[in-house]
């Protein structure tokens, strides 16, 4: 028996020990050095964490995704399945930068399946990105967006729902 405080799958490949108690690692997952995630997280099968990212607490990271050097994900955060997080504005094969683009997830957010969330960017406090929306500059707190590009949906934020998640924290 392990004396770990965190699971990993035999079929995971985990680099570093810099992981909160209760966090799940699932099977055919790659955590590289130089990683950090919160305790009861959990990344569910295929997912890819780079050198440099650090994750929160209660973070879930569903099945076939990549997180970038650059990228942020505070607490409580939800990544849907297959969505996609990148960290340069112009790839090429074989250039390698020093830094790339920063993008942060904000405490609370949610982002929708198989939705694209174009480096530079912030993702605010409990924002909703819908599934399959392109996001290509910030998304404000509480917001909900959806499309391509993702826009503000109408009529989403309200004092009252504010107030709700404020109460919450």
């Amino acid at each position: 028996m392990s004396d770990k405080s965190y699971f990993v799958h035999p079929n995971a490949i985990v680099e570093t020990e810099n992981i909160g108690p209760k966090t799940r690692i699932w099977a055919f997952a790659h955590v590289m050095k130089n990683v950090s995630i919160g305790e009861d997280c959990n990344l569910c099968d295929y997912v890819f964490i780079e050198s440099g990212v650090k994750i929160g607490d209660r973070v879930t990271i569903k099945n076939g995704i990549s997180v970038w050097d650059g990228v942020t994900i505070e607490d409580d955060v939800f990544l849907g399945p297959y969505c996609v997080l990148t960290n340069d504005l112009v790839p090429r094969s074989k250039a390698h930068h020093k830094e790339y683009v920063k993008t942060l997830i904000k405490k609370g957010a949610s982002i929708g399946a198989n939705a694209t969330i174009i480096c530079g960017n912030s993702i605010g406090r409990y924002a909703l990105v819908g599934a399959g929306s392109v996001v290509t500059k910030d998304v404000p707190d509480f917001a909900c967006v959806a499309g391509n590009p993702a826009r503000l949906l109408s009529g989403f934020q309200s004092p009252e729902r504010n107030l709700y998640f404020q109460m919450k924290e």
